[in-house]
């Protein structure tokens, strides 16, 4: 009998409260909560918000939304993550790869309105949130095991270089037109060579990285806070911004966000669906792999239709808050990670000081240059490098690795998305090829070794005169169906003896479908004909299942499927001596 708990409307049994927390883990982590973490998480807050204010201003600007609106889809979204989002360090918030989506509907409909630009942008996130959350309650977040070990460490290496190639032109003070990781590069050291870099930001970026790096094996010293009020002080006694023209944050707007809900026109439904659904999709891959990694870091599981939900609140939170789409954040996670962070209540304080800041203290990173922002998402992108074990995955599974560098390449080249839709692909294909051409196996029994094995490996294993014990080492499905009954002709052919029964070892047979079971029942007619018995040993009870519905198993009759391998040849050896 459950236990019972009394409420106001009435008993409620102790599981279903359990199963409430489910829906809300950012309550269960308050009610786990040590007080050891309370630092971590506050350092790492206040770390994470010298970053969020400049890159919710560069994101808004990027959609085609007004700066101020990117701090509020900075602010109330990284409290809901807070209370639905699975992940104790993911940071979400506006992200470079829904920015060009954004844009697009916001450009196109707008008419250079701000106020319509926002409208649609809310609207673009409540679409989104909407379409995550459904997929999180219907359990779609199982696609995110597509998404192998090898895949991750490419789609990080790739964003770990996409990012750091991303944060150099801020590290030498200048801009170029985005075209791509690596045509960027090409920008870059052009722009270099022309004499476009401003050396004392770089002086000071490369200082600012120096001691991040330098200061990360104390982590107890908060490097990155030390880094960045170094930085800030530097900035502002030498007063580099009029001196030397280096580009610093300067103040920010001011205003908290308000309730509001987008009211749209008949002619933004279709615009504002299609859009949304878009960025649902790219903000759902690019989650999934960020926090399987983060918690295969940390060594946490984390529910994948949980993280759905948890990034669907986000989102719907920031539409109806005068926000736009979010995403998790590849470079705002690591820094939060470097600096110490313990739970989601790193994202609460972030959101926080943001709030201060806007309302409070509008000047507080004025003096901070974009060379040492720069600095520390580099210093963050270098965390996420992963090099050991992949050197590890070369020697066990040497395609496994190239499949890495390939999602690290796809990545580079083309952007997060198609990167890891590139990666998947292959992984499946290479998942169908191994089911396609499959090993196969004649199976006899060595002398001293118990059971019945390869003759390729134990090639003076004694066999079975007129038998054929064949082993098939994936599952039947329309692309192996043929294949099958060809090797199996090729086993009779290459018998020493005449065979007058076939029995397949069936254990590694975990599938059958319509194609291959109808090629079954062509392989036991043309057998027939030719005089052998078709029969099967150790088939699993779902496969034979599979066969009842499909009337095989009424065709060929119970006594020709056995329990064991043992089973079936000493039934043949009676047989054969009647």
């Amino acid at each position: 009998m459950s236990t019972r708990i009394a409420g106001k409307s009435g008993a409620i049994p102790a599981d279903a409260g359990a199963s409430l927390l489910n829906w809300v883990p950012g309550v269960q982590t308050l009610r786990d909560y040590r007080l050891s973490w309370l630092r971590n998480d506050v350092v790492a807050g206040i770390v994470l918000s010298t970053m969020l204010v400049p890159v919710g201003i560069a994101y808004a600007v990027a959609s085609g939304v007004p700066a101020i609106n990117g701090l509020y889809a900075t602010i109330i979204p990284l409290i809901a993550y807070a209370i639905f989002g699975p992940s104790r360090i993911l940071v979400l918030g506006p992200d470079s790869s829904l920015a060009p989506i954004i844009l697009g509907v916001v450009v196109a409909s707008s008419a250079g309105d701000p106020g319509r630009a926002v409208v649609l942008a809310s609207a673009m996130a409540i679409v989104a949130g909407t379409a995550c959350v459904l997929a999180g309650i219907l359990h779609l977040g199982f696609v995110t095991e597509l998404l192998s070990k090898p895949i991750r460490y490419g789609y990080m290496n790739g964003i770990a270089l996409a990012v750091l190639i991303s944060q150099l032109p801020k590290l030498f003070g200048f801009s170029i037109e985005s075209a791509g990781p690596l045509r960027d590069l090409w920008a870059i050291g052009t722009a270099v060579a022309d004499g476009k870099a401003n050396w004392a930001g770089t002086a000071l970026g490369v200082g600012t990285l120096v001691l991040i790096l330098v200061l990360k094996a104390h982590k107890r010293m908060g490097a990155i806070l030390v880094a960045v009020i170094a930085a800030m002080f530097v900035a502002g006694w030498f007063d580099l911004s009029e001196h030397f023209a280096v580009k610093v944050l300067g103040p920010v707007p001011q205003g908290l966000p308000d309730f509001a809900i987008p009211w749209l026109r008949a002619s933004d439904i279709v615009p504002i669906l299609t859009g949304g659904l878009a960025v649902a999709i790219v903000a759902f891959a690019d989650t999934s792999v960020l926090s399987r990694t983060f918690a295969a870091r940390s060594g946490i599981r984390v529910d994948p239709n949980q993280e759905m939900i948890g990034l669907g609140a986000a989102n719907l939170a920031a539409g109806l808050f005068q926000g736009f789409p979010i995403s998790s954040s590849s470079s705002r996670t690591p820094v939060a990670e470097a600096a110490g962070a313990k739970t989601q209540l790193t994202g609460v304080i972030g959101a926080v000081v943001v709030g201060v800041v806007i309302v409070a203290a509008p000047n507080l990173f004025k003096d901070l240059p974009y060379s040492a922002l720069a600095a520390v998402v580099i210093a963050a992108a270098i965390g996420l490098f992963e090099f050991s074990d992949l050197a590890r995955i070369y020697r066990i599974q040497n395609w496994e690795f190239w499949l890495s560098i390939l999602c690290t390449a796809g990545v580079a080249i083309f952007g997060a998305i198609p990167g890891i839709g590139i990666a998947v692909v292959l992984a499946i294909i290479e998942f169908l090829w191994d089911g396609w051409r499959p090993h196969w196996a004649v199976l006899g029994k060595p002398e001293g070794v118990e059971g019945y094995h390869d003759l390729k490996r134990y090639p003076n294993a004694a066999l079975v005169p007129g038998l054929v014990l064949f082993r098939w080492d994936a599952p039947l499905f329309f692309a192996n169906a043929e294949l099958f009954s060809q090797r199996v002709h090729d086993a009779i052919a290459q018998s020493l003896t005449p065979v007058r029964r076939v029995v397949v070892a069936a254990e590694p047979i975990t599938s059958v479908d319509v194609t291959s079971a109808d090629a079954l029942a062509d392989l036991d007619e043309a057998l027939k004909s030719d005089g052998i018995e078709l029969c099967f040993a150790e088939i699993k009870d779902p496969v034979k299942d599979k066969l009842k519905r499909f009337g095989l198993f009424a065709r060929f009759g119970d006594r020709r499927f056995f329990p064991t391998k043992e089973s079936a040849v000493n039934d043949w050896l009676r047989v054969s001596k009647a």
